[in-house]
C-alpha cells in the first residue's frame, strides 16, 4: 500500500549512502542491497483520496522504474488453513483459492475491460433479498442461543465486512439474540479547554451531540453496548506474553461499571 515515490526515494538514498569512488553500485537498485516487498496487487492497492483508477494504478510499485528489477516469488501452500485438515477439506480450500485467483487475474468471464459477468456458486450466495444480513447471521451462527457458551463455537465462525457501517449493523443484530441485560459504556464527550489558552473557546462548536456522533476507524463508537457472553476483539496490546495483543478475540464473562472481564478463546494471526 506504500506509494511508489517512497520506494524510489529509498532507492536514491541507498545509492547515495553506498556509493564509493570506484564502484559501479551507483547504478544498481538500492545500492546493491536486497529489498523484499510484500503484498498482493489483487487485494490491497495504494489509497489515493478521490483518485481515479488510473491514479491508483500509477501510484503502485508495479508502475515504478524499480519494477523491472524485481523478481516475483509466490507462496504456494496455505499452511494456516490446510495443516491438520482432511484431504477432502484441503481440496475444497485449494479449489476456492484457485477460483479467487482466477477472478483477480481476469481469467473468468471471458474478455473484458474491467467489467464482466462471473458465475458464483450457490453455497456462497445470500439467497434472501428481503433480509440479507439476517440470512447471513443465521448461516454463520446457527442455533446461537444453544451454543454461545461453547468456546469452540466462536472459534470456527466470524463475519468479515468491508465497512464499519455494516459491522455496526451486524453487531446490533447479533446483540439482540443474546440473553441478558445490555450494559452501556460511554466515551468522554467533552473537550479539554487547556488546548484553547490563546484562543477564545466556543463550546457551541463542540457540542456533545457532535462529539458523540464522530466515528473513527479503529476505535469503538461513543456508545458501546455489551452483554455477558458476546465475543469482542481487543484493539490494543495489553499483555503480549499472555496473548492479549491487537486482534485477540475474547468472550465477555463479567460487566462492571468501569471494568470488563473477558476470557481468551482465539488469537487471530
Amino acid at each position: 500500500m506504500v506509494h511508489k515515490h517512497a520506494f524510489e526515494a529509498l532507492d536514491r538514498s541507498s545509492k547515495d549512502v553506498l556509493r564509493s569512488e570506484n564502484s559501479t553500485e551507483s547504478n544498481i537498485p538500492f545500492g546493491g542491497k536486497v529489498i523484499v516487498f510484500g503484498g498482493d496487487f489483487r487485494q490491497i492497492l495504494h489509497v489515493i483520496p478521490g483518485g481515479s483508477r488510473q491514479n491508483i494504478v500509477n501510484a503502485s510499485l508495479s508502475s515504478s522504474y524499480l519494477w523491472q528489477h524485481c523478481k516475483i516469488h509466490k507462496l504456494t501452500k496455505n499452511m494456516r488453513l490446510t495443516v491438520g485438515r482432511d484431504q477432502s477439506v484441503v481440496e475444497k480450500i485449494r479449489d476456492f483459492a484457485e477460483w479467487l485467483l482466477d477472478i483477480g487475474e481476469g481469467k473468468l468471464g471471458g474478455q473484458n475491460d474491467g467489467e464482466t459477468v462471473i458465475d458464483i456458486s450457490d453455497d456462497i450466495l445470500i439467497s434472501d433479498p428481503n433480509d440479507p444480513i439476517g440470512s447471513l447471521i443465521e448461516f454463520v451462527y446457527p442455533s446461537i442461543l444453544d451454543n454461545y457458551n461453547n468456546t469452540s463455537y466462536f472459534q470456527e465462525r466470524a463475519i468479515l465486512a468491508p465497512k464499519n457501517e455494516a459491522v455496526q449493523e451486524i453487531n446490533d443484530r447479533l446483540l439482540l439474540k443474546f440473553p441478558g441485560d445490555e450494559v452501556e459504556y460511554l466515551s468522554s464527550d467533552s473537550v479539554c479547554q487547556s488546548e484553547f489558552v490563546h484562543d477564545q473557546f466556543d463550546a457551541d462548536l463542540y457540542s456533545p451531540d457532535v462529539l458523540n456522533g464522530l466515528k473513527v476507524s479503529g476505535l469503538p463508537n461513543h456508545k458501546l453496548v455489551l452483554k455477558i457472553g458476546v465475543p469482542v476483539m481487543l484493539l490494543r496490546n495489553i499483555d503480549q506474553k499472555n496473548g492479549l495483543c491487537n486482534g485477540t478475540r475474547l468472550q465477555v464473562i463479567s460487566l462492571g461499571k468501569r471494568v470488563i472481564e473477558a476470557r481468551t478463546y482465539l488469537i487471530w494471526n
